[in-house]
């Protein structure tokens, strides 16, 4: 069956659009969020360990774009996959994978430094890319029984193992 319903998923291009989307706004809030840091650090002339405030500060603010930088990738990568409908490739998948291990320790860490609504938003972001992962699974074109007249496909052993021996 074609059209909207693939492999038994219908949400997939919403969710991958959503995930996007709330990307693309939580980038915008580690900037906001980042160039605040670089002010405060840079206003009170916070040091660490002899660190001048301005590297400090100028590291915050290089630090954040960084990340939101890596967070517009994904969300690019995203918007391509919501548009095309098509599961992403092998680094594709690599940069939505780091990008869900990195909300999941941020949600961690979360839980102790800013509280459960901070640990719920990140494991919200963390759901969706997930779930766009998974809807977009391996798109193979497996030969049926129907088509070769046995079984399997890639992966699927041409002969049944044999039974080891003591």
């Amino acid at each position: 069956m074609t059209g909207k319903w693939v492999d038994g998923v219908a949400a997939r291009r919403p969710v991958a659009w959503a995930a996007a989307v709330v990307l693309v706004l939580e980038a915008l809030g580690i900037l906001f969020l980042n160039w605040v840091l670089s002010i405060v650090v840079d206003k009170q002339q916070m040091s660490m360990a002899g660190v001048d405030p301005g590297v400090m500060s100028t590291g915050a603010w290089a630090l954040g774009a960084v990340f939101a930088l890596c967070l517009v990738c994904c969300a690019a990568l995203l918007t391509r996959i919501a548009l095309r409908d098509r599961p992403p490739g092998t680094l594709g998948r690599i940069a939505l994978i780091s990008c869900a291990v990195a909300h999941a320790v941020l949600g961690a860490f979360a839980v102790g430094l800013v509280g459960w609504a901070a640990f719920a938003v990140l494991m919200a972001v963390l759901a969706l890319l997930v779930l766009t992962l998974t809807s977009y699974g391996t798109t193979y074109d497996l030969p049926n029984d129907e088509d070769t007249g046995r079984g399997g496909g890639p992966g699927t052993p041409a002969t049944t193992p044999a039974r080891p021996t003591s």
